[in-house]
């Protein structure tokens, strides 16, 4: 009537479960890193284009306005005309607002540029938010640096 119960339960034991644990943590210990530099490497891509996209939306707006934006208009006028008097004000240039780099940082413009050949400046800290640096903290830059190239 009564059906016996099974004393061999089936299950895993502690040293199996151990084992598993064991390895999950060694594939993540190799993964990770890889996962957290791609991570980074995204956040520089985003800059890169995000820099070259608004190269492209301060040139809309000196073929309309007949000049760049000054530093104190910022970026800013690419999404709002800076002034109602600006009448060959075609925007907006851009479809959103400025926003930060992917670091959560302003993007920097400078309205003349400081470097020969380029009217403006504008660039990215990078990673460190501060000038300079090497590798992920290195600036992201709308002009290029002739002693960086000839470096290479």
């Amino acid at each position: 009537m009564f059906k016996q119960f099974r004393t061999d339960e089936s299950g895993l034991t502690l040293i199996e479960l151990t084992i598993v644990i064991a390895i999950l943590g060694i594939l993540a210990a190799f993964i990770a890193p890889r996962v957290i530099t791609a991570i980074d490497d995204a956040k520089v891509s985003k800059a890169e284009t995000e820099i070259s996209n608004l190269k492209v939306s301060l040139s809309l707006f000196s073929v309309h306005v007949g000049r760049y934006p000054s530093t104190e208009e910022g970026l800013d006028a690419l999404w709002r005309s800076p002034s109602q008097e600006l009448t060959s004000w075609r925007g907006p240039y851009v479809t959103d607002p400025i926003s930060l780099d992917p670091w959560g940082n302003a993007y920097v413009y400078r309205y003349p540029g400081t470097h020969e050949g380029y009217d403006y400046d504008l660039m990215s800290y990078g990673r460190d938010g501060k000038l300079g640096g090497e590798d992920l903290d290195t600036d992201i830059t709308s002009w290029v640096d002739e002693q960086e190239t000839s470096a290479r």
